[in-house]
Formats: structure tokens, C-alpha cells, sequence
């Protein structure tokens, strides 16, 4: 019997792909490699091995082989470019999944890897053009829509996002995820979806662990119908049961905390070495607070500004820091890593942040970065980037807990004494910045903001040393992608609907707002001591 060609080995590989028999697909690229050492084929399938059992290195290597052998593989260049964005290459990710876009119109698999990249380096509308495409074609449609959808929210697409996922669900009607994406688009006005959700309940008949996702949907639109009691019963179920199914424990966040305040006081902040005033990149400014503060509203009005664009909500500070650490095989942030990171010279920092978010930059002046909490790291902003704004978004205390406790994102929020606890922390660390960066602190308070829009907009774009214009009223035509939570209401016009929020609740808020209390937070005037 004749031995398989190369074309046969290949055949044999990609069936054994869909079933995922790794071990056969090593054989025929390997095989395949002994018969053609230059083999693009050859060593792609041996990239799909690596990538398989996560030896992301050895994955990339075997990619650039191929492409570098075949330069017309587009298969080749959008795994190298995964990569890429796995490992925060992005500026190079960017530009290889730009040059192979118009190789991959037929290609469906490889048009949902493309737009599934563009949508962790935040560029949505790229994203959403590839996902359109890709769920135009057969047989990988569906599995992209979800895609879609979500890019399609950050679009303030909101009227395609909704069918979108009403046409999923119309299929799958007790997918609990999509269910709680159609509860963020629009306000309910009757219980038409809290009922096909309740009945999605009583069907399924699961462990509350696996029922987050509609708990926290049932709450939203109770919520918004008014049903105050009730839509807390299912904020409640959520978080605890989120809190079971995560082992969380707030104390780990508290550490960090703790260790962030110790050794960034003032001697340090002097003590990091040179590094550059200026960056011809641009400059940074830094937008932060709690989550559900009013970050993403401040971060719209700057951005609304022609000397300003928005890089968006990005993680690439607190990985820079990690990174800088040089903290082997840590997690995430760790107290340890906070230590060592405060001992590395700030300039590595400052590069390792730049070189992540270059992609996004268009040589505008100043950029916007809005993660709310980097105001863990405000020390390393302030050392990293001595030309760096730093605005912080101030919110009453109870609005502020309630507003991340009924939002299925924040684990330090799962539970009302977790949320207490973690605001009292993140209150004495505030404290702390002031003193130690003094001036260097640009604070705003959304109640001040939302009640005076004009007033408070020029005083902050005064602070920042910006002029005043008129578009910065009119943040909500501000067409750039967002996806934070906020997606949706950062495309109205200002409202005071927010403010207050927590009263609606507070026979039930009671434990939190006298813990707040009892440790020196005015919750009557806001917060302040």
C-alpha cells in the first residue's frame, strides 16, 4: 500500500481537528514535516498542537514558520496574531489582522478569530464588520452572533443588539447569559421578560450557582418596573451565589490595598528615577473611581474634546505593573507583586504601558485612559508619568455601594458587608492620595456634575488645561465605542435619575449605611469626613 501524500496527511488532519484528536494531528505534522521540512502545512498543524496544549511560544513560532514559507496564509497570520494579543503585542496584532482582512471574506472560522481579537483590543467597529460578515456565512453563523451583539452594544447599536439576541433566544430560550444581556439595553416598561425569564427558572429547575446571570437580569428590570423589594431578593440571591460558585474573600483586595499604601508614600514617589516629562505620544489622562462612579460620563465629556481622544477602559497599566514586578507566575495582583513593582524603576513602567496601548493612539495630544480602578495605582501613575492628569470621580457612599452590588462584574460587590468593607478601604486609600500627591489630584463629584453640567464641565477642562467647548455639552453624540456597563446610558443626555437611587432601598441598606457610619464616612453630605 502506497503511503499517504502530503494532501492525504492533510486531509486526515483537519478531520481529526473538528474532533479535536491532538494526537493524530501531531502524527500527520509531523510526518508531513519529515517528507517537507519547509512544509507551510506542516508546521501549521504544528502550530494548532502548540496552541492546543497552550505552548503559546512554541505555537508562534510554528505560525511564522508557515507564513513565512506561505505568505498567503491568512490562517497562519490571524493565529499569529491571537497570539499577539495574548501577549499584549498589539501594535503588531493590529497590523496583521488589518493586512489579511480582506483574505478572510470566505474563510468563517478565521473571520470570527479575527473579529473575536479586534474585540479584546477594543476596536468594535473592525470587530463588528468581521462579525457581520462571518455570520453571513454558513455553517459558523450562529456561533458568532453573540459577538455581534456585544460589539454592537459598544457601538450604541442598541435596536441591531436587541434582535440580535432575541433571535438567539427565540432558539435557545433558556440561555440565562443572553437573557441578562437583553435586560441591559433597554429600561423595562412591563413584565413581559421578567416572566419568560421567571418561567426559564421554573423549567430549568437549577442550583442557584448556575442561575447568577438571571438573578442579576430578574433585579434590573424589577428595578426599572419598581418592584424595590422583590428586585433586591434577586440582587441578593446573585451575589451570594456568585460569591459561593468564586471563593472570594474580600480580604484578598484588602491586602493589596494595604500594601499599595505602604509603599507608595511621598519619599517614594520621588524615588523612581528619570523619566520623561513629555511623550510625543501623548499625554495621558487618567480617569478614575469606583465602578459605576460616573467614570465612563466624565471619561465621554474629555473625550468629546477635538485635543482629546478615549483609548477606552484598558488593563494595560495594572499588567505593566504586574509585568515590572518581574513576580514569577503571579496570578494577578498579589501584595507581593505590589512590593516589588513599587521597587522597579518607574520608566520601565511608563514604556511598558505606552508600548500596549500604541495601537490606539491617532496623535491626538491627549488620550483619555478610563479604567476605574487604577485608582489603586495612582502612586505608580503619578511616579510613571510625571506628565500624566489624574481625575478622580467621586459618588455618595450609598448610591456608590448599591450601584456595584446589583452589577454581576465586581466580586468585591457580591455581598452588602463585602461592598462596606471594600468601599471603607478604598476610602482610606483616597485619603491617603491626597496627601501624598497633593495638587497632582483632579477630583469631580457626579452629583455636582449632574446637576450643574456646565459649570462643573469647565471647571474640569479648566483643570486639565483645556479650553471650553461646546461639544463637551453634548458628550452623548460622541460616537466612539464603549463597553463598560454604562453603554448604554453614556448615549442620553445628561439626568439626575441616578442620584439618590439607594433611598429606593434602604430599609434593606440599613447594616451598610450604619457600618459606613459607625467608621467615619458623613454618608448625609457624601462622604466626606
Amino acid at each position: 500500500m502506497n503511503d499517504p501524500s502530503i494532501r492525504e496527511l492533510s486531509g486526515s488532519a483537519r478531520k481529526a481537528i473538528t474532533s479535536q484528536d491532538w494526537a493524530t494531528v501531531a502524527r500527520c505534522a509531523r510526518v508531513i514535516l519529515e517528507r517537507d521540512r519547509g512544509s507551510a502545512e506542516g508546521h501549521f498543524l504544528a502550530g494548532l498542537v502548540a496552541r492546543a496544549a497552550a505552548q503559546w511560544a512554541e505555537a508562534e513560532q510554528r505560525f511564522r514558520t508557515a507564513l513565512a514559507a506561505d505568505p498567503g496564509r491568512h490562517d497562519a497570520a490571524i493565529e499569529v496574531a491571537d497570539l499577539c494579543v495574548r501577549r499584549q503585542r498589539n501594535s503588531e496584532a493590529v497590523a496583521l489582522l488589518d493586512r489579511y482582512r480582506a483574505s478572510l471574506d470566505n474563510s468563517p472560522y478565521y473571520l470570527g478569530m479575527a473579529a473575536d481579537a479586534y474585540a479584546r483590543l477594543d476596536l468594535h467597529q473592525r470587530a463588528w464588520a468581521r462579525y457581520r460578515r462571518a455570520c453571513e456565512l454558513p455553517p459558523e453563523g450562529e456561533r458568532f452572533q453573540e459577538g455581534l451583539a456585544a460589539s454592537s452594544t459598544f457601538l450604541g447599536k442598541t435596536d441591531e443588539a436587541r434582535s440580535i439576541y432575541e433571535s438567539l433566544l427565540a432558539r435557545h430560550p433558556n440561555h440565562q447569559r443572553w437573557h441578562h444581556q437583553l435586560s441591559r439595553l433597554v429600561t423595562a416598561r412591563d413584565f413581559g421578560h421578567v416572566d419568560r425569564m421567571r418561567a426559564v427558572l421554573e423549567a430549568t429547575r437549577l442550583p442557584p450557582e448556575r442561575n447568577i446571570f438571571l438573578y442579576y437580569a430578574l433585579g434590573k428590570e424589577l428595578e426599572d418596573l419598581g418592584a424595590w423589594d422583590e428586585a433586591f431578593h434577586y440582587y441578593e440571591k446573585a451575589g451570594a451565589a456568585a460569591k459561593r460558585a468564586s471563593g472570594y474573600d474580600v480580604g484578598t483586595d484588602l491586602a493589596i490595598m494595604e500594601a499599595v499604601s505602604s509603599a507608595c508614600d511621598a519619599a517614594w514617589l520621588g524615588s523612581g528615577g528619570p523619566v520623561a516629562h513629555t511623550d510625543e505620544r501623548g499625554t495621558p489622562i487618567f480617569v478614575v473611581g469606583l465602578p459605576r462612579s460616573g467614570t465612563t460620563l466624565v471619561e465621554r465629556i474629555i473625550a468629546s474634546h477635538s485635543r482629546v481622544q478615549s483609548v477606552g477602559e484598558t488593563f494595560f497599566l495594572p499588567a505593566a505593573i504586574r509585568s515590572e514586578s518581574r513576580v514569577a507566575a503571579a496570578p494577578g495582583m498579589t501584595p507581593e507583586v505590589v512590593r516589588a513593582a513599587a521597587a522597579a524603576p518607574a520608566a520601565r513602567i511608563h514604556a511598558r504601558y505606552f508600548e500596549a496601548v500604541q495601537y490606539k493612539l491617532d496623535g491626538r495630544p491627549m488620550f483619555v485612559e478610563k479604567l476605574p480602578e487604577n485608582w489603586l495605582w495612582l502612586g505608580f501613575i503619578a511616579r510613571s508619568f510625571p506628565e500624566a492628569r489624574i481625575v478622580h470621580v467621586r459618588r455618595h457612599p450609598m448610591d456608590a455601594c448599591f450601584a456595584m452590588f446589583k452589577q454581576s462584574w465586581f466580586r468585591f460587590a457580591y455581598t452588602v458587608d463585602d461592598v462596606g468593607r471594600y468601599y471603607l478601604a478604598y476610602h482610606r486609600l483616597m485619603s491617603h492620595w491626597r496627601t501624598v500627591l497633593n495638587d497632582r489630584l483632579t477630583e469631580i463629584e457626579y452629583e455636582s456634575l449632574v446637576t450643574d453640567q456646565e459649570g462643573r464641565t469647565r471647571a474640569l477642562l479648566d483643570a486639565l488645561g483645556l479650553e471650553f467647548e461646546p461639544a463637551c455639552l453634548r458628550f452623548e453624540e460622541n460616537a466612539a465605542p464603549t463597553r463598560t456597563a454604562s453603554a448604554v446610558q453614556v448615549r442620553e443626555k445628561m439626568h439626575t435619575r441616578s442620584v439618590g437611587r439607594w433611598k429606593h432601598f434602604e430599609h434593606r441598606l440599613s447594616d451598610l449605611r450604619r457600618y459606613l457610619e459607625d467608621h467615619g464616612i458623613d454618608v448625609r453630605n457624601g462622604g466626606d469626613d
